[in-house]
């Protein structure tokens, strides 16, 4: 029998209280790469802030166990890449959520730099620096200084709420 509902899930009484605050907090869907040749990774990332000032940084929230924890760490760079509406196929491979036969970056056009994979569908992009990372709760905390940002045209970003993928609606 094939369940409507996730069986594995569980009731709302049993959840934890933190994360059901956060998944009520819209955020966007961006894809952090690092690495090059066969040391290469990327992960789909909603927990991330971006902070102006001299120099600006960029803090990335990713599992201690996560390849983009150690590599981003030994190779001292990584980028964080926008998501647009449409590529939810595609945060979802990252996010180890869909098959990709030969790999997450079998799927998506890439371009080695010194930062790690550039993803060719993803033009919004910011370059960092390796600064420091930090175990935090259950997750930890990976900081970059901005070096570098790429920006486009982009009006309909990926915005993740409630475990679903969404459309920004209109103005109010």
């Amino acid at each position: 029998m094939i369940h409507s509902e996730n069986p594995f899930l569980p009731g709302p009484e049993d959840r934890d209280p933190v994360r059901r605050f956060r998944g009520r907090l819209a955020a966007g869907v961006t894809i952090v790469t690092s690495g090059s040749d066969q040391r290469r990774t990327g992960l789909t990332v909603s927990s991330l802030l971006v902070v102006e000032g001299e120099p600006p940084i960029a803090l990335v929230v990713a599992g201690p166990t996560t390849d983009l924890w150690e590599i981003t760490a030994g190779t001292g760079r990584f980028i964080v890449h926008v998501c647009r509406l449409g590529q939810q196929r595609l945060a979802d491979v990252f996010a180890g959520l869909a098959p990709s036969p030969g790999g997450v970056f079998a799927s998506v056009e890439t371009t080695d730099s010194p930062w790690g994979p550039v993803l060719g569908a993803l033009p919004d992009r910011l370059y960092c620096s390796f600064a420091a990372r930090e175990e935090v709760g259950w997750s930890g905390l990976i900081r970059g200084i901005v070096d570098r940002v790429e920006i486009s045209d982009l009006t309909d970003p990926l915005v993740h709420f409630r475990s679903v993928y969404h459309r920004l609606a209109e103005r109010v």
